[in-house]
């Protein structure tokens, strides 16, 4: 076989990579932010995560042949920021990272418990993640109000881009957002903040971080990234057994967690850049694409420092490139949730009360969100069984 038939995979993965890191970093370091980390412990969780879902993509690509791409999840970095700081501050939020490790385990390797994830109402789960997003959705309005000049650059930027090729509009936008940055502060060169640094986080674990943060942070890992990456491999003609493939990013989030990482999951955006005929037109060699994306995963969460360093020269304008990310999910997440008919109002219930950031015994949105959408849903099930 004719070596060039590699170079389509080892190129597809490559861009993959560099087109999931920075089309959704940002989405990261604020929800890390928003949970109390520090510059350099948002660097360290960004680089642990970046090894992580790299090495888990290169293992699970070559076990199994076919394209498996692993990410870290976004949607729970956007969980984290409509979220907040919880009681006990960082180390009570990596102390909750560690039981939605536990729990994806679980998940993996309990088929009843997987099952009984999998039963959640789509419509409701929908809900719940739109309702994270939405917030966060609002930064680049927000951003246009407070740095008016370099927003629109920066919203330009990723207009024009999504009207030729979406895939490439948040990268683009990142970049713009970037150079922005390193004009304003005049790119001082501090290599001490550029050298990548894992910090160890001693975990505190409480109820309320648990019930905040790792309770619907499992459930949007799980349903928006999980069962939405299965679900595109077998759209490509790729069915693995998906016990051990969640088992293996359960455990890799259990060992990036003790340094700041949420959650590792399967990828399901940039899963079908993978998967699909652009990355070669041989079904069987899409998995070097994978793995390769691995690779390059790994290399530039060797630049994390680096990218945080910088993003902490304008927060509001990363925050906006973190908005501009999540507009194609948040789209999504309202038309499944409310897609259902019969379902509608307690999506819509499900929606407000996550979205309204209300907060009881210190337990956050989402939470309450899911409760309340849930009761109006059995009330409304309970009620077509009584007519």
């Amino acid at each position: 076989m004719s070596r060039s038939v590699y170079a389509a995979p080892l190129a597809t993965g490559l861009v993959t990579a560099f087109v999931g890191f920075t089309g959704s970093f940002a989405v990261v370091l604020k929800g890390l932010q928003a949970v109390g980390a520090s510059d350099a412990e948002q660097g360290s969780a960004l680089m642990a995560l970046s090894v992580a879902m790299g090495l888990a993509g290169i293992v699970l690509s070559y076990a199994f042949k076919a394209p498996i791409s692993c990410a870290w999840s976004t949607p729970g970095g956007a969980l984290l920021a409509a979220t907040g700081a919880v009681g006990g501050g960082f180390s009570s939020a990596v102390g909750a990272f560690l039981i939605v490790g536990v729990l994806i385990v679980a998940a993996g390797l309990i088929k009843p418990f997987g099952k009984a994830v999998a039963a959640i109402p789509s419509s409701l789960a929908n809900a719940m993640l739109a309702g994270i997003l939405f917030g966060l959705c609002l930064s680049p309005i927000k951003a246009l109000i407070e740095i008016p000049g370099p927003a629109t650059l920066v919203i330009l930027s990723w207009f024009v881009m999504s009207r030729w090729k979406r895939i490439w509009a948040t990268p683009i936008a990142a970049i713009v957002a970037g150079a922005i940055i390193v004009y304003q502060t005049g790119g001082g060169l501090d290599v001490g903040a550029w050298t990548p640094k894992l910090i160890l986080v001693t975990p505190t674990f409480s109820w309320e971080a648990m019930v905040s943060l790792a309770l619907p942070l499992f459930i949007v890992t799980m349903v928006s990234q999980n069962l939405a990456g299965l679900a595109v491999l077998a759209a490509f003609g790729y069915r693995p057994d998906p016990r051990p493939l969640i088992t293996t990013t359960g455990a890799l989030s259990l060992v990036a967690a003790p340094f700041g990482g949420h959650a590792v999951n399967l990828s399901a955006i940039t899963a079908a850049m993978c998967a699909s005929p652009e990355a070669s037109p041989d079904p069987s060699l899409r998995w070097i694409a994978a793995a390769s994306s691995g690779v390059g995963y790994i290399i530039l969460g060797l630049t994390a420092g680096a990218v945080t360093h910088f993003a902490s020269g304008s927060p509001i304008l990363v925050e906006a490139v973190a908005g501009l990310a999540l507009m194609s999910a948040l789209g999504s997440s309202l038309h499944n949730a409310l897609a259902d008919g019969a379902e509608r109002e307690a999506a819509l219930v499900t929606f407000l009360v996550a979205a309204s950031g209300v907060g009881f015994y210190g337990i956050g949105g989402a939470f309450w969100g899911l409760v309340a959408g849930g009761a109006v849903l059995a009330l409304t099930r309970w009620g077509a069984l009584a007519k």
